[in-house]
């Protein structure tokens, strides 16, 4: 409180006295990775947000709430792919939510790697070398040739298989196959066909995966693809789930389907978002937790936090703090 110009201290008109004191990581001590993240919780702005979704994220863990964790593309991406990949190998998540760069990205670094590139390599260059920019990464186009000859003898086998048995398969039975041919312990796919772990893509024609599902259109015009079996299996695991948690690495899409799955449970019961988007504009992308509440996604008692920041940074801090010593 101000000093008032007569020199007296006015009393405050509420005690905060018993609320925590802002105080962060005092280099002067032996490092130690949990006390330097625990000095989150206290140290204000987004880091204590950050903390909070560090408290939540245990929390959810330890009450064994059913975990849906939903991401953009460019988190695969980037090195935040072998973050998820570790949740799903470890069983740590009980669902994925993402887009179609997420399944073919993951399925790409397989076959050959992105490279860091910088934020400032001109366009027109890059176009002329065949290389195309996300971010800072690089990722050369003959990665999507070899992309494309391993996805289309995939396609013809489950057109066939179709022919034969009439079945139409659900994306994210089609993502279940394209990762139970995968042979590579790198990938979120091959742990999430192993460990039965479903990864639902609303916008499954939405990236080079549904060009080549077009193109496979063309080739086949019976050729189906049910998109709305996955509607049926989320929210059955949603409702079937004693309690449920939500962790959203970005927005979009992605985001939206997992987090309308929790109104048909009249909301989740722990929730985390990490993304860089504001609300003014109504987005769904930039809405805070407590909006979610307004729509019946996210129970109104639950923990729930909004930490605003760059995942790429903000998730393996979380993931550390979280996991260390499990």
């Amino acid at each position: 409180m101000r000093q008032s110009s007569k020199g007296y201290i006015p009393k405050t008109t509420a005690n905060v006295d018993h609320l925590p004191k802002i105080k962060g990581w005092d280099f002067n001590e032996k490092f130690d990775l949990q006390g330097f993240l625990k000095s989150y919780g206290t140290t204000g702005m987004q880091a204590s947000n950050l903390g909070e979704a560090i408290t939540i994220t245990k929390a959810m863990m330890r009450e064994k709430a059913t975990i849906f964790l939903s991401y953009t593309s460019n988190m695969v991406s980037s090195g935040i792919r072998e973050s998820i990949r570790h949740l799903v190998e470890k069983k740590k998540v009980h669902a994925l939510i993402t887009t179609t760069g997420g399944i073919e990205e993951d399925l790409i670094k397989c076959l050959k790697p992105f490279v860091l590139g910088s934020f400032k390599a001109e366009g027109r260059f890059l176009y002329e070398e065949g290389i195309n920019r996300t971010g800072n990464l690089f990722v050369p186009d003959d990665r999507y040739a070899y992309f494309e000859k391993f996805v289309n003898p995939l396609l013809e086998k489950l057109y066939k298989e179709q022919k034969k048995t009439g079945k139409i398969i659900s994306a994210a039975e089609l993502i279940d196959y394209l990762g139970s041919k995968m042979d590579d312990k790198s990938s979120i796919l091959y742990w999430a066909h192993k460990n039965k772990i479903p990864v639902f893509c609303p916008a499954i024609m939405d990236g080079s995966l549904g060009d080549l599902l077009f193109f496979h259109k063309q080739r086949h015009r019976d050729f189906q693809l049910d998109v709305t079996e996955d509607m049926q299996k989320i929210v059955t695991l949603a409702m079937n789930a004693e309690k449920t948690g939500v962790l959203c690495l970005g927005g979009g899409v992605s985001k939206h389907f997992c987090m309308n799955a929790q109104i048909f449970r009249e909301g989740a019961d722990f929730a985390v978002y990490i993304n860089t988007a504001a609300e003014y504009d109504g987005s769904d992308s930039g809405a805070s937790t407590d909006e979610a509440v307004s729509w019946g996604k996210i129970k109104a008692g639950a923990p729930q936090v909004k930490v605003t920041g760059d995942a790429t940074i903000l998730f393996p801090l979380l993931l550390a703090g979280v996991l260390e010593g499990k």
